[in-house]
């Protein structure tokens, strides 16, 4: 069954090729286009498109379809085209002709638009949900380590005290930028598109507003045709985001990697959580970083496939947009996967408090003493060039006292002042 059937069926191989996977995709937009069908015949009988006698039995059936769906007993039959032919075609099993008037003023454009936006939003909302937990979780970490110091460094190289308050806290404010990108695509989200029909609006009198306010939505996409053009710049808004929170991730495990290693030897797991070699007894390898690392590695293309699909098309509906769910779909629970694996790492993870006794890291302390000097009222180039020598001759002895006192600093991590950023910035998905 398909909403465009005119008499004719088109060939296998074109069918199969053109619906490709879309029908399983689809089954994750069940729920959504059965709410969107809900708030459109609300809309249709208010405006006298549907009978008021006919308004409840539509309503009644969709709800039975809704039911089906939550309890997952609804399926896209064979021969079904999509989730839309699928709850036309049961709607009208089961209702008879009625069923037939739910795509009045519609069209399959602005339906799956309109199922994308309400799905994305619940996605965002479960994404957002999965970085909170991760923030706290290293804002918990930063405080309980705040006074452990460890090894900063630059190109690689020993550079400067740091400590592990410093290093949870810098990848929780990290998050925190991270959660205004995600709010941004909500918000490109979280317009209604309804009443837009194939991009160029409707000759019945639609009640726009009524259905953004059924459906939830903050406003509408007023332009009918810019409401069409938001197929893929909506994508777009998420792509950068889901790609923003992988890059941060994915930095954190290649530390985790690194810090994990018998050269730095700063943090460890337990057993169980590691893995081993088929060869070498003694391995115990950080394989769920690895992976992890893998995984937000692939998700930052995510913004370049989306930008390849939709780059250069011309105004209107085009089909290229359907193969955007293929990308972005998995990509949301391949992130979710990550962030919440990344919390159940944390809540085990083992911080080594003696690091800095290692003679290795003397020169941790030439800034430091460098400082001490000039606060003691030498210039700060002559400091400089005595702790240089001290260093160059094999002289330099360090004091090992760290006093930072400035904001964000080892000694004043802002740790509230930091929530209180992420909690500002976390408002939209409190709704």
């Amino acid at each position: 069954m398909k909403l465009w059937d005119k008499g004719y069926e088109p060939d296998k191989l074109i069918e199969n090729f053109t619906v490709g996977n879309d029908r399983e995709l689809d089954l994750q937009l069940a729920r959504y286009d059965v709410l969107g069908s809900m708030a459109h015949i609300r809309m249709l009988e208010s405006i006298g498109l549907l009978g008021k006698d006919e308004l409840p039995l539509l309503l009644d059936g969709l709800q039975a379809i809704l039911d089906d769906i939550d309890a997952g007993r609804f399926t896209i039959e064979p021969g079904v085209e999509d989730v839309h032919s699928e709850v036309e075609q049961l709607l009208t099993q089961r209702l008879g002709d009625i069923g037939k008037k739910i795509h009045s003023g519609r069209s399959r454009n602005d339906q799956v638009l309109v199922d994308l936006k309400l799905f994305f939003r619940d996605r965002l909302k479960d994404t957002a949900r999965d970085v909170a937990t991760l923030f706290h979780r290293l804002q918990t970490l930063s405080e309980q380590y705040k006074d452990v110091l460890m090894p900063g460094y630059t190109h690689l190289q020993v550079a400067m005290p740091s400590s592990f308050g410093l290093w949870f806290g810098a990848y929780a404010e990290t998050l925190v930028d991270d959660v205004r990108l995600l709010a941004a695509a909500y918000a490109i989200a979280d317009q209604n598109p309804l009443g837009s029909a194939a991009g160029y609006g409707s000759s019945f009198p639609l009640n726009r507003t009524m259905t953004t306010e059924l459906l939830g939505f903050s406003t509408l996409h007023y332009n009918v045709v810019a409401a069409q053009m938001s197929r893929g710049k909506t994508e777009r808004a998420i792509a950068a985001a889901l790609s923003a929170i992988a890059a941060t991730l994915g930095r954190f495990a290649m530390d985790v990697c690194l810090f994990m290693c018998q050269n730095f030897a700063f943090i460890s797991f337990p057993d169980e959580l590691t893995t081993g070699s088929s060869i070498m007894p003694h391995k115990k390898n950080p394989d769920v970083f690895e992976i992890m690392r893998a995984k937000c590695n692939r998700l930052q293309s995510l913004p370049n496939e989306v930008a390849l699909m939709t780059t250069n098309l011309p105004l209107g509906y085009q089909r290229d947009f359907q193969l955007l769910k293929d990308a972005l779909f998995p990509a949301f629970g391949q992130l979710s996967g990550c962030l919440q694996l990344c919390d159940f790492m944390l809540q085990h993870i083992r911080v080594r408090r003696d690091i800095l006794d290692d003679p290795r890291y003397d020169y941790l302390f030439t800034v430091e003493d460098v400082n001490r000097l000039v606060l003691d009222g030498t210039p700060f180039r002559e400091a400089y060039k005595a702790v240089g020598h001290a260093v160059q001759n094999g002289t330099y002895s360090p004091t090992r006292t760290v006093s930072h006192t400035h904001e964000g600093s080892i000694g004043n991590l802002c740790t509230e002042a930091i929530r209180q950023k992420f909690d500002d910035v976390f408002a939209p998905f409190r709704q």
